[in-house]
């Protein structure tokens, strides 16, 4: 357990987060957001991928995006992080869960309608336990054994 969270260790690196305390509930900063964000059990997970993918995977923090916010099918719909290429066109769609969410079909299925509107040619699912991550190729998505470097992206 983190001793300022009371959340569990993730299957990610251990990274140094701002967590404070404010009227009883405990808020972490987010990088990306630029602010101090409810610390949630999915708001655990998504901190831990935003640092992974900056320090581990080369993503620039200018070019996520966290809640991302599009239409499908009429409903405004947000997207938990989404990478961006340095012309502003996602590559990445990130779909965090609660550490305490199973990974099933429906959440491959969530991103994958996601990616209707993103039109990216990657998908990453985690819930900071259990990461995969998929590319897609012909319309085909594809298992990968590891989250591509972000300098990958751009010549895929």
């Amino acid at each position: 357990m983190s001793r300022s969270s009371g959340f569990p260790e993730l299957n990610f690196p251990a990274y140094s987060f701002r967590i404070k305390e404010s009227e009883g509930n405990f808020e972490i900063f987010d990088p990306v957001r630029k602010k101090f964000v409810a610390l949630t059990p999915e708001e655990w997970v998504r901190q831990h991928v935003i640092a992974f993918l900056n320090s581990a995977k080369g993503y620039p923090l200018s070019l996520l995006k966290v809640e991302k916010q599009f239409t499908l099918n009429r409903l405004v719909k947000r997207a938990d992080i989404v990478a961006c290429n340095k012309s502003g066109k996602p590559v990445l769609i990130v779909e965090c869960k609660s550490y305490d969410v199973p990974i099933s079909q429906d959440t491959f299925d969530q991103a994958v309608r996601y990616n209707l509107v993103l039109q990216v040619n990657y998908l990453l699912i985690t819930n900071g336990m259990n990461t995969y991550c998929c590319s897609l190729v012909n319309g085909e998505y594809t298992a990968l054994n590891d989250v591509p470097d972000y300098n990958s992206l751009l010549i895929t």
